[in-house]
């Protein structure tokens, strides 16, 4: 079994029209959204579809192609792969795969979809979708005035054949599948001209996708162009049964119960699409989709200011706490952490230097790894979140760089490959208020740096004025001790900059501020 190593904010499950739909609102939010695709959408059997404004008569595989491609702008990334078990958790939801890899998210939204299980007549599966239908909406205008045929399978059968009624002149209705016929039922039909036949069908004839004719249990065949009929509904949820969610019983099933938005009865589960509403066609799953992406989102956007409010950050706990578990958490929110912004120091300081390979300490969402690389630095970013390592490669993606351009590791220093030195070895800030072995990994990066290379540190020499009273208590190092803690040898390094800069900021208060840096710039003789 594997782990998903990023939480993410939504579980889109189901690919569809709903799905897609969802996960765009969701993407268009700057949510990073997952969907988990079967590739077997309901109306995958069709090869028109219809009553979809600007759509009208398009294959509904290419609207699916269409809402990938669209996701692919937003970053949502959409997996291949079945659901076997969907949980709730302390943080959200966990979805357990089918290949046995674990994904974790905030909020799940159920878009897997029916089944529609076909009575067991010869002919009759192999036309679904062409000229055996269900949906007279979807498909009656391409069979208009034929001959058209209903093959009951409950009582709703009624419904059905009057509806059918509306798109032909000539009707006629296999009633074996309505259970008792009431002698009104048969007056209704027979006075706008609908012919019945009580006896079961047995067969389904024709050539190729094409219906010609009905055999029926007492041996006579009965001449049609197309038939309606309705399967029996089976949702596929069975991946969330163990949670017991609130359901609604109707004529053609049990399924999830949801409200105006899509939510059901867990605060973390929503289900469009016909898993929760088995009427539902391409344009009311995409408008449900819509609506629950759009809630999803305010959800997430609720929690995230009460979490705020609720859970202000305690440095004493952190500073006891695991610093991958901290830097992890640390990039779970929604929200971006740093600017995406190259750091001044490195920007004022590398383009008066060779371009060459470059390395990264702590790049975070990876916005001095993809400055270097744009002013034609090879550049590497490594950091212990790989929750950051995740957001970097998007920004680099997004960014038209290429992986030997900008390349992003999720480890510590020991996951580098140590196949060559780099050029230069950068650490912007490279403090937590989780503790870290700081002055042996900077001394470990130093070793880094190939001969005539440099080593550029740039660290806070102050707290900030608006800072705490436990941050003003911690010892911040001036440039000198920042180099002396190096303990590297004079005769193997030129120091080429030590010093204090100003840097003007904005205040939490929205105040003018300035931070003071400690620049440390050397080069390897």
């Amino acid at each position: 079994m594997t782990e998903n190593t990023e939480h993410l904010d939504a579980i889109v499950i189901g690919g569809g029209a709903a799905g897609l739909s969802a996960a765009l609102m969701l993407g268009r939010a700057r949510r990073r959204t997952l969907v988990v695709d079967s590739g077997l959408p309901r109306n995958r059997f069709a090869a028109h579809m219809h009553g979809v404004l600007g759509h009208e008569g398009i294959d509904p595989a290419d609207l699916l192609r269409r809402g990938r491609e669209e996701l692919a702008t937003y970053d949502v990334e959409i997996r291949p792969g079945r659901v076997a078990r969907l949980d709730e958790t302390d943080t959200g939801v966990s979805v357990l795969l089918e290949d046995g890899a674990r994904l974790t998210g905030r909020v799940a939204i159920v878009a897997t979809g029916v089944t529609d299980e076909l009575p067991d007549i010869p002919g009759l599966a192999e036309r679904w979708g062409a000229t055996v239908l269900h949906c007279p909406y979807c498909h009656g205008w391409e069979v208009r005035d034929r001959r058209i045929g209903v093959l009951t399978t409950s009582p709703l059968g009624m419904h059905q054949a009057q509806l059918i009624r509306q798109w032909s002149d000539d009707v006629v209705v296999f009633t074996a599948g309505l259970g008792p016929f009431e002698e009104a039922d048969e007056q209704r039909l027979r006075a706008r001209g609908v012919e019945l036949v009580a006896a079961p069908v047995i067969e389904v004839l024709g050539e190729g996708d094409q219906v010609t004719a009905v055999r029926t249990a007492d041996g006579l065949v009965t001449e049609v162009g197309a038939i309606f009929t309705a399967g029996t509904l089976r949702p596929h949820d069975d991946f969330l049964a163990h949670l017991d969610l609130a359901r609604e019983e109707s004529m053609v099933g049990s399924f999830l119960a949801v409200d105006a938005t899509g939510k059901t009865s867990s605060d973390r589960i929503w289900a469009v699409g016909n898993v929760s509403n088995p009427m539902a066609n391409v344009p009311i799953s995409m408008s449900a989709g819509t609506m629950a992406g759009s809630f999803v989102n305010m959800a997430l956007v609720t929690d995230d200011f009460d979490r705020a409010v609720a859970e202000p950050a305690e440095p004493e706990t952190a500073e006891a706490g695991d610093p991958v578990a901290f830097w992890q958490e640390r990039y779970a929110g929604s929200d971006h952490v740093w600017s995406g912004k190259v750091n001044k120091v490195l920007g004022d300081i590398a383009p008066g230097l060779e371009p060459g390979t470059a390395l990264d300490l702590g790049c975070g969402e990876g916005a001095d790894v993809i400055w270097l690389a744009q002013q034609g630095w090879r550049a590497t970013g490594i950091d212990i979140s790989s929750n950051a390592v995740d957001r970097a490669r998007n920004a680099a993606l997004a960014a038209g760089l290429t992986e030997e351009q900008a390349r992003f590791v999720a480890s510590d220093l020991a996951g580098l490959d140590g196949s060559g030195g780099y050029d230069l070895v950068t650490a912007s800030f490279f403090q937590s208020p989780v503790e870290l072995p700081r002055a042996d990994i900077l001394r470990r990066a130093a070793g880094l740096v190939n001969p005539g290379g440099h080593l550029l540190i740039t660290s806070h020499a102050a707290a900030p004025s608006w800072a705490d009273a436990a941050m003003h208590e911690h010892r911040f190092l001036d440039a000198k001790e920042e180099l002396e803690a190096l303990d590297l040898s004079e005769e193997a390094w030129e120091t080429v900059v030590l010093e204090h800069r100003n840097r003007p900021v904005t205040s939490p208060s929205g105040e003018p501020a300035t931070l003071e840096d400690s620049v440390v710039l050397i080069r390897r003789r």
